[in-house]
């Protein structure tokens, strides 16, 4: 049976130790007890240093209509992570990754929706630019706006509720890492773990 390509594209599950031991449709992976699985969060930033913030789609499964990072998504088995959000920038937002750097390379996190719907994910976190006019697919993204990359470090620090729950625990600890003011230009990023590493992504390189 052929999988159906926005809901059933293939998820990565991992062990404690974040090793594959197996895949499912992603159709399949979101419930109240969700596996652990291999994940992502992308942030784009622009050469002004604002960082371009979305509001994820009433009809997505987890966190509907809730303002979060750029995108999000889940490495198809044997993708790397770079790209891995240059193929959703392309489908959720029709943007061409230029450059990207892993931010977060050891970030994990298990949040619990309203609804009893788990995320439980390896989430290594990368920063990005991309060249091309956001036009968001309504499937996913409700709304977008570019957002200065301060303002959105105090809106996760004093008020994280109105936003993921993923950008809220994210959002903090790029902040201690990435220039204070956004600008990503010629910033070396981090060495994924050598046991996640797909294609030796790190240091801010060109997206193809």
């Amino acid at each position: 049976m052929a999988l159906n390509p926005a809901h059933d594209q293939l998820v990565v599950l991992l062990d404690d130790q974040r090793r594959p031991i197996g895949q499912l449709p992603k159709s399949q992976v979101h419930h109240a007890q969700t596996p652990l699985h291999r994940g992502f969060s992308c942030y784009v930033f622009d050469g002004s240093g604002r960082v371009l913030m979305t509001r994820r789609a009433i009809s997505k499964q987890t966190w509907p209509g809730v303002w979060t990072n750029t995108c999000c998504g889940h490495p198809l088995p044997g993708e790397g992570y770079a790209q891995a959000a240059a193929r959703r920038l392309a489908d959720e937002l029709g943007l061409r990754l230029t450059r990207s750097a892993v931010a977060l390379p050891d970030f994990s996190y298990r949040a619990v929706a309203p609804d009893g719907v788990v995320e439980n994910e390896f989430c290594p976190v990368l920063v990005a630019t991309a060249d091309g006019i956001p036009t968001p697919d309504p499937t996913e993204v409700l709304e977008h706006h570019w957002s200065p990359w301060p303002h959105i470090i105090t809106l996760a620090t004093t008020t994280p509720w109105v936003i993921s729950p993923w950008s809220a625990l994210q959002i903090p600890l790029l902040a201690a890492v990435l220039p204070r003011h956004g600008d990503i230009a010629g910033w070396k990023g981090a060495a994924l773990p050598r046991d996640v590493s797909m294609s030796g992504e790190g240091r801010l390189e060109g997206g193809g």
